[in-house]
């Protein structure tokens, strides 16, 4: 009878732990961040970002038959977390890395990408702990 009562206790010691493990108040399951592209026209992408704290990176090919792309990209609403935007070019050269960070001056960025191979780039959009929502472009320029 003491060796079953021993084992109970141990028993619901162990329960009682993974118990309180399985309920952190974390909640890390209400965070999400999600990045959506919009295919427009040879030469124009874009695409839209909404984030609550969570992390994602979505990579996707631009077809750019020109040296160099015209890119914008806008928060329009943010309470933290970091967008970044990495474009490579055909040769996978890195021609732009940007960042903007939630609840900072400037919320917006744009310009030309540095000069690189003519053909399919890749484009990195990065959302780290990102709270809030913006969108970005990208089209063909010189």
């Amino acid at each position: 009878m003491r060796k079953l009562f021993s084992r109970i206790i141990v028993l619901t010691i162990f329960s009682t732990a993974a118990l309180l493990i399985s309920c952190s108040t974390d909640n890390d399951d209400n965070k999400y961040a999600e990045v959506t592209i919009n295919e427009g026209p040879i030469g124009d992408i874009g695409g839209d970002f909404i984030g609550n704290g969570g992390n994602t990176s979505e990579t996707f090919e631009y077809q750019n038959s020109l040296s160099r792309a015209e890119y914008n990209a806008d928060i329009t609403a943010s309470n933290g977390g970091i967008f970044q935007m990495i474009i490579r070019d055909a040769d996978e050269n890195t021609v732009l890395d940007r960042s903007l960070s939630g609840n900072k001056e400037p919320d917006s960025f744009s310009g030309v990408t540095s000069s690189g191979t003519a053909g399919t780039w890749t484009v990195t959009i990065i959302l780290t702990e990102f709270n809030g929502d913006g969108s970005f472009s990208l089209s063909e320029g010189d």
